[in-house]
C-alpha cells in the first residue's frame, strides 16, 4: 500500500512539474497584441440546427463586433425545424452583415456540423475577393465586441494560421458549477496549452466555438473535407492546421458559451457525445483510462481516508497536490476552491460518463446530437 501510495504522490508531482504547467491557468487572451496595419477580411461561418432557444444573442453579438476591416457572417441553417434561420434574421435587422443559407441534405460520410462548415466555407470563397481568415464559431457562443478585433491582431502579429479561444462555459446550476471546470481542467491536462502554442511542439488543440482560421492555409490542407469524419473536429482541425504553421489557443472572457447544463445527465450527454472518441474508440484504451482514473483520482481519496501511518500522509499528500492543481481553473472560473476537495468524485462521473460513451457507441447511437448519430462514420 505505500509503494501505491508513493506512486500516486509521483504521478501527481510529475503532472504539476512536467505537464507543460497545464493547471495554471494561465494562457489567455487577456494580452492583446498590437492591431495590424491592414485589417484582414474575415467571414464567420456559423453552423445552426435548432438553435432556437441561443441563437438571437449569438447573431446579436456577430453584428456588433468592433471590427475595422470587411466582415461578413454565414449563418448555415441545417434542416432546423424551430425557426432557427427567421430568428437569425430577426437578430440582424438593420444589418448588411447576416447572410443565411440552407444545408444541402447531409451527405453519407460526413458530421452534420462539418457538413455545414464546409458548405458555409465554399459560399464565403466564392468570387474573385474570397476572406482572409475564416471565423469559425458555434451557434451557441456569445462574444464581446472586441473579440474579432483581438483574434485577428494575434494572427496577424504572431503569424498564426489557426488562432482558438476556448470559451467560457455556462456555470450557474449546481451541475454545472460542480462538473464544468473540470472539463476544462481535463481538456487541458490532454492538451497543454503553451504546448499547443509552441510551433515546435506537436500536440495540437482547440476549441471549436471561436476558431480564427487563415484560409488560404486551409485549402492547402485539404479543407474541411480532410476531418469531415472527425467528432472531435475542433482538435482534429487543429492537427491539420499546425501542419501549415504555428497554432495558437487560450482562455478566454471574451467569449460565452450560452447553452444551459442545468442537470447532472445533460452534463453527462455532453461529455458521453465524445469521450469513446477521444479513445479512439478502443476497449482496451477505456479499460486503460478507467483503470487510470481510478489510480490518479480516487486513490489519492481512499489512501488518505483509510489508510494508516505513512500510507495515509502519502496519499494525504497526493491529495493535497490534486486540489493545488484544481485551484487556478476554480478561480477562473469563480468557484470556491472546495470544489478541489471534490474532484475524485468529480473524477468519477466523468469515467461513469466514459463508459456510457462506450456503450451508446456499442448500441449505434455514439456522438448523439439534434438526432444524429454521429460516431466512427466510415
Amino acid at each position: 500500500m505505500l509503494a501505491l501510495a508513493i506512486l500516486v504522490l509521483a504521478i501527481w508531482a510529475g503532472m504539476l512539474t512536467l505537464r507543460d504547467g497545464f493547471w495554471r491557468a494561465d494562457v489567455t487572451d487577456r494580452a492583446v497584441p498590437p492591431a495590424p496595419q491592414r485589417w484582414p477580411s474575415i467571414v464567420a461561418i456559423v453552423p445552426a440546427r435548432d438553435e432556437a432557444a441561443v441563437i438571437a444573442p449569438v447573431i446579436a453579438s456577430l453584428i456588433r463586433q468592433d471590427y475595422a476591416g470587411e466582415f461578413r457572417i454565414i449563418l448555415v441553417d441545417d434542416s432546423s425545424s424551430d425557426g432557427t434561420a427567421a430568428i437569425a434574421r430577426a437578430a440582424a435587422a438593420g444589418s448588411d452583415r447576416l447572410t443565411v443559407m440552407s444545408a444541402a441534405p447531409l451527405a453519407s460520410g460526413w458530421t452534420g456540423k462539418l457538413a455545414a462548415v464546409s458548405q458555409g466555407i465554399a459560399a464565403a470563397s466564392s468570387g474573385i475577393n474570397p476572406p482572409d481568415f475564416l471565423w469559425l464559431t458555434d451557434a451557441d457562443i456569445q462574444h464581446a465586441p472586441d473579440t474579432l478585433a483581438s483574434l485577428a491582431s494575434r494572427a496577424m502579429a504572431e503569424d498564426r494560421v489557426l488562432v482558438s479561444l476556448m470559451a467560457r462555459l455556462r456555470c450557474e446550476s449546481l451541475a454545472e458549477r460542480m462538473l464544468i471546470p473540470a472539463f476544462v481542467f481535463f481538456f487541458q491536462l490532454l492538451y497543454p496549452f503553451a504546448a499547443i502554442n509552441r510551433p515546435r511542439r506537436a500536440i495540437a488543440g482547440a476549441a471549436g466555438g471561436c476558431m480564427l482560421v487563415k484560409r488560404d492555409a486551409l485549402e492547402r490542407a485539404g479543407g474541411i473535407a480532410a476531418i469531415r469524419t472527425a467528432l472531435i473536429d475542433d482538435c482534429a482541425l487543429a492537427a491539420l492546421m499546425k501542419q501549415q504553421g504555428p497554432i495558437w489557443l487560450g482562455l478566454t472572457d471574451r467569449s460565452l458559451s450560452i447553452r444551459p447544463y442545468p442537470r447532472f445527465a445533460d452534463v453527462g450527454a455532453m461529455i458521453a457525445r465524445s469521450a469513446y472518441a477521444q479513445l479512439g474508440y478502443q476497449p482496451l484504451l477505456l479499460v486503460g483510462t478507467i483503470v487510470g482514473m481510478a489510480l490518479v483520482y480516487l486513490a489519492p481519496l481512499v489512501l488518505a481516508l483509510a489508510g494508516e501511518g505513512d500510507v495515509r500522509g502519502v496519499g494525504a499528500a497526493a491529495w493535497f497536490l490534486m486540489i493545488v492543481a484544481f485551484w487556478p481553473i476554480s478561480r477562473f472560473y469563480r468557484q470556491s476552491p472546495a470544489w478541489g476537495l471534490a474532484l475524485p468524485l468529480i473524477a468519477a462521473f466523468y469515467a461513469g460518463a466514459t463508459v456510457w460513451s462506450a456503450w451508446q457507441h456499442w448500441r449505434g447511437r455514439g456522438g448523439l446530437w439534434k438526432g444524429r448519430a454521429q460516431a466512427a462514420l466510415q
